[in-house]
């Protein structure tokens, strides 16, 4: 697992909807709203996987 320069590991499997360039990121990779992405994270919890299976599932 990586490390930032604070020395805090990063968990990249994982979407911190407080960190509003870790939802943009997700929002333009996925093609939907940054209020989508926080909806998903909200319903399906942090998981990255459960996020983008939860916004799949919305568009379909």
């Amino acid at each position: 697992m990586a490390t930032t320069s604070q020395g805090r590991a990063q968990d990249r499997a994982k979407v911190a909807a407080g960190q509003d360039h870790e939802v943009r990121y997700e929002a333009k990779k996925e093609g939907v709203s940054k209020d989508t992405v926080k909806k998903a994270v909200k319903s399906a919890g942090n998981s990255r996987k459960k996020v983008e299976a939860e916004m799949a599932a919305a568009r379909a």
